[in-house]
Parts: C-alpha cells; sequence; structure tokens
C-alpha cells in the first residue's frame, strides 16, 4: 500500500495547545512517507508465518493512527468485528478524553477504502486473530514506532504515536476540511483545542501565501 497523503506543511513546529507552553510538532510529506514505508517494508520482509501475522497487527495499527488521527489508546481498544465497516470504509472509536466517569461517547471517522481494504486482507491470512488484531500494548507499539521513525531518519523528538495524530490534524485543515468537522474526527471535546491548529507561525503564513501567489 503506498502511501499517498494529502498536501503537508512546510514547517513542523506550531505555537502550543492553550495553557501547554508547548509547541505542536507534526511531521512533513517526506517524513510521513518515509516512517509509513519504512513500516510496509517491515511487515513485507516477514517470511515466517507467525512472524508475518505478529508484524502485520502493528502495520495496521499504524495505519489506522496515519489515517484517523486517533489517539494510540483508542485504537488499541479497536475491535474489528465491531468497529470497523468495510464496505463504507469508516471507524467507529471510543473517544477517551471525553470519558470522564460515564460511557465513552464513540465517533465514526471515514478512512480511504485501501485502509479497510488491508484489514481485509490480513483477517483472511490470519482468521484466528480476528476480534484481536489491534489488542496491542502500547509500551510494545511505541517500541516499534521508534524502530521504525529511527529508520525513516525522523527526528528522536517526533518519533512517538502522537506526532501521526498532530500530523492528520494539519493535513485536513491544510486541505480545508471545515474545523468543526477537523473537531468531530479528532474526538476533542473543545473547539478551542483544534483551534489551536490554526495558529500557524509567521514563517508558514508566509508560505502559504507564497504559494498563492499572494506575496
Amino acid at each position: 500500500m503506498s502511501a499517498r497523503n494529502l498536501p503537508a506543511p512546510h514547517v513542523t513546529t506550531l505555537p502550543g495547545f492553550p495553557g501547554s507552553g508547548r509547541p505542536i510538532s507534526y511531521l512533513s510529506e517526506g517524513e510521513v512517507e518515509a516512517l509509513t514505508k519504512a513500516f510496509e517494508q517491515w511487515y513485507g520482509s516477514a517470511k515466517k508465518r507467525h512472524v508475518r501475522r505478529a508484524r502485520g497487527r502493528y502495520w495496521l495499527v499504524y495505519l489506522v493512527l496515519r489515517f484517523t488521527g486517533a489517539r494510540i489508546g483508542e485504537v488499541l481498544l479497536l475491535d474489528e468485528t465491531r468497529d470497523v465497516d468495510f464496505r463504507r470504509g469508516e471507524i467507529r472509536l471510543q473517544t477517551l478524553k471525553s470519558h470522564r466517569g460515564k460511557r465513552r461517547p464513540t465517533r465514526v471517522v471515514p478512512v480511504r477504502l485501501n485502509v479497510t481494504s488491508e484489514i481485509d486482507t490480513y483477517l483472511a491470512e490470519f482468521p484466528e486473530i480476528r476480534g484481536k488484531t489491534f489488542g496491542l500494548q502500547q509500551s510494545n507499539f511505541r517500541r516499534r514506532f521508534y524502530e521504525r521513525a529511527t529508520e525513516a531518519k525522523v527526528q528522536r523528538e517526533n518519533a512517538h504515536p502522537h506526532i501521526l495524530r498532530h500530523t492528520r490534524a494539519m493535513e485536513l485543515l491544510r486541505a480545508g476540511v471545515p474545523v468543526t468537522l477537523v473537531q468531530d474526527i479528532l474526538g476533542h471535546s473543545a473547539l478551542t483545542t483544534t483551534a489551536a491548529y490554526l495558529r500557524i507561525s509567521g514563517q508558514e503564513a508566509r508560505s502559504v501565501l507564497q504559494d498563492k501567489g499572494i506575496i
């Protein structure tokens, strides 16, 4: 599966979320391409069935993170037998941050059909794993993510799963998706959290204006 991504930003940091005091980092288009290729090749290089079955689970978690912008904890809760609509290309996620002691709300995120197709193909090859595909240990996934990010030459400070959430948010906004819809896709309880991605730096603003031929 090739990584055909939406246009990515020219810079990699933004002012932080309200009250965080930390910048928002995200990956460039080239970094996303390299990271996806690293995961895909790692999975594809497995020859023995049990190794391919194990690596395939990490590949699928990566793909869902990449194209939903979900939190890692949300993806690891997925049960593909009930949460993936293969025909419509939709994934239903439990929104963790809005839980607050009550029943977890859910949200449905559309993805490319080749993402759900990858899940379907994996299950056809390994039917015994059905219903457990995404049930990895978070620490194990983070370790594999760091290894692949290192191979892809992603900066060390960005070599963590949450970077894909920031990256997806920026892709959606730069593609013209309304901020309220991005809020729904990401599962932000407050619009101000999503709007933090809109506070682009002066360097980013210059790049945007140059691309549009305004300056």
